[in-house]
C-alpha cells in the first residue's frame, strides 16, 4: 500500500528549508497524521531518545530532511561537527526506522557528494568515481554514507528506503546567516542589507563566473512527495531543475529584486569553488516530474520572506 492521506508520516527536519516543504505539500496533499518535532522535542543526535520516539509514534513513512548544513565557509571552519552530527543523525533515523518497522523512507542528500572533476551534467553513476571538492567533503562523506546506509539496509533486510540527492536549494526558511548561509540567501542578504544603508557597492566573492543550478524548495517539496510514491530503487535519484546560472548573472538578479541601483564588484582572491555543477535529473523527469517555479519567481517569494523573517 503506498503513502496516502492517512498514512502516519514523519519529517525529520519539518521547520528547515527542505522539511518546511515537504511538510507544506503533504499538507496541501490533505495528510492528516503528520509527525514533526522540533530539536528540543527529540534530540536527534541521541538515539536512545530516537528509538523511543520512533515505538512511541510508529510512523509509516519516514522523509530525512534534518541535516547539519551550511556554506564553504562552515565545512571548512567545522569539520567534526559537519561529519559526526551528520553520521549520528542519519544512523539513529534510518536504523531506527528498521527497527521500528517504517514501510518507507526516503533520505535525502546533496549535490556535493559527486566528485570534484565528475563530468558535467552530473550522473548517478559518478558517485565515487573520483575525489571528492575539498571545501565540503566533510558532509559529502557524511551524505554518501547515508545513501549507502539505506542501499545496504535494502539489501540486507528488504527495506524500502530510497534516496535523491538535490541541487542547491533556496525558499522560506532558508538560513540567512553571513557565516553559515549558501551562495542566494547570501545574497539576499547582502544586497538588502546594502539597499538598506544606501552602500554604493556590494562586494561578491571570486569571479562570478562560475555556474550553478538552483531548486526552489516548494518544487523540491513535490518531488519528494512523488518520489515516495513513484519510486523503489537502490540507486539514488538526482532532483533538479535542469536549468543553470552564473554567479554574476545571480548576484544581479537579486540585486535587481531587491532594488539595490549601486555598484557589483568581484573580489577575485576569494575563491570561486566548483566551475561548474549541474546534476542531470533525466531519470527523474523520465517518471514524469517537473520543477513548476522559474528563478526570478522563486527569488522574488524567497525575498519576500526574508522580509517577513526581518521585520517579523
Amino acid at each position: 500500500m503506498s503513502m496516502n492521506e492517512h498514512s502516519r508520516v514523519y519529517v525529520a527536519g519539518h521547520r528547515g528549508l527542505v522539511g518546511s516543504a515537504i511538510w507544506r505539500e503533504l499538507q496541501r496533499r490533505g495528510f492528516r497524521n503528520l509527525i514533526g518535532r522540533t530539536r528540543q522535542e527529540v534530540d536527534l543526535l541521541d538515539a536512545a531518545a530516537v528509538s523511543r520516539f520512533y515505538a512511541e509514534t510508529k510512523p509509516e513513512f519516514v522523509f530525512i530532511a534534518a541535516a547539519k548544513v551550511g556554506g564553504i565557509l562552515a565545512n571548512d571552519q567545522q569539520p567534526a561537527s559537519f561529519l559526526f552530527e551528520n553520521l549520528q543523525i542519519q544512523n539513529h533515523l534510518i536504523h531506527g526506522a528498521w527497527q521500528a518497522g517504517v514501510r518507507k523512507l526516503l533520505f535525502l542528500g546533496s549535490s556535493c557528494i559527486y566528485p570534484k572533476l565528475a563530468p558535467q551534467p552530473l550522473r548517478e553513476e559518478s558517485l565515487l568515481s573520483g575525489p571528492l571538492e575539498p571545501t565540503n567533503e566533510w558532509y559529502a562523506v557524511a551524505k554518501i554514507a547515508g545513501i549507502k546506509l539505506c542501499q545496504a539496509y535494502r539489501r540486507q533486510y528488504g527495506c524500502d528506503f530510497i534516496s535523491a540527492m538535490p541541487t542547491n536549494m533556496y525558499g522560506p526558511n532558508d538560513n540567512y546567516d553571513l557565516q553559515t548561509s549558501h551562495v542566494l540567501p547570501a545574497f539576499l542578504r547582502k544586497f538588502h542589507e546594502a539597499k538598506v544603508s544606501g552602500a554604493a557597492r556590494v562586494v561578491c566573492w571570486g569571479s562570478g563566473t562560475p555556474l550553478r543550478e538552483f531548486l526552489h524548495a516548494d518544487d523540491l517539496g513535490r518531488a519528494c512527495v512523488f518520489l515516495m510514491q513513484h519510486y523503489s530503487e537502490e540507486q539514488f535519484i538526482n532532483v533538479g531543475s535542469g536549468r543553470e546560472v552564473s554567479i554574476r548573472e545571480l548576484a544581479e538578479l537579486v540585486g535587481r529584486i531587491v532594488g539595490f541601483t549601486g555598484e557589483i564588484v568581484w573580489d577575485t582572491t576569494k575563491p570561486d569553488g566548483t566551475p561548474r555543477k549541474l546534476m542531470d535529473s533525466s531519470r527523474l523527469f523520465a517518471l514524469g516530474w517537473r520543477p513548476q517555479i522559474d528563478l526570478e519567481m522563486g527569488i522574488r517569494s524567497a525575498y519576500e520572506d526574508f522580509l517577513a523573517k526581518r521585520v517579523g
